[in-house]
């Protein structure tokens, strides 16, 4: 957790130092859109399974200068995705299912004052995850991490009040360590795609 805080606190000040953020712009609203999520489990009897539509609602702002931005965001998402087990012989496939907080801080530069590049890391807190498979009489035990980070990197376009982002999500840190009972490294990325409206 304090690695995740320097890591974060580090990039901020980087922005903030540059000559070019000079809080000549400052933009918040409300923040919709969609992901399309997959989970990669490594193990020999785990194989990754089918990708998982989710969605997430929240805020952003916006900071910076005619080129060089940062752009903090606190959203609720929920996501997940399929993966597949080798048990005796017979083939289980799982759905996980998160409930998150994720805190991206994104920092990026704009081009032709429309069109912007970004990158920056995740803080993932996980409030609640569901594990289901097609055995209901299959007992399914899982140990999620409640903190985890990641980082998002993409492109975005700002059209009138209107910000669109499209953004890659890859983890750094395991999601959950334990699925039925067995050790895994079980991690989410996704494709998000989002619509924000800046109010002012």
């Amino acid at each position: 957790m304090r690695q995740v805080i320097h890591i974060s606190l580090a990039l901020l000040l980087l922005s903030l130092i540059s000559g070019e953020v000079r809080a000549q712009e400052f933009s918040i609203g409300p923040k919709i859109g969609i992901s399309q999520g997959n989970i990669s489990v490594t193990g020999s009897t785990f194989s990754k399974g089918n990708e998982k539509l989710g969605y997430h609602a929240g805020i952003f702002a916006r900071l910076g200068g005619n080129r060089i931005f940062i752009q903090p965001e606190i959203l609720y998402s929920n996501t997940g995705g399929e993966f597949e087990h080798m048990q005796s012989n017979n083939q289980v496939t799982y759905t996980a299912s998160f409930d998150r907080i994720d805190v991206p801080l994104m920092a990026g530069f704009k081009f032709a004052n429309f069109f912007r590049i970004q990158a920056g890391p995740s803080l993932t807190f996980i409030l609640d995850n569901e594990l289901s498979t097609q055995d209901p009489l299959l007992t399914i035990a899982s140990e999620p991490n409640t903190t985890t980070l990641g980082y998002q990197a993409g492109i975005g376009l700002d059209i009138a009040n209107m910000i669109l982002d499209f953004k890659y999500e890859g983890a750094l840190a395991n999601h959950v360590d334990s699925i039925a009972g067995l050790p895994t490294d079980q991690r989410q990325n996704q494709l998000i795609l989002s619509l924000g409206i800046r109010l002012f």
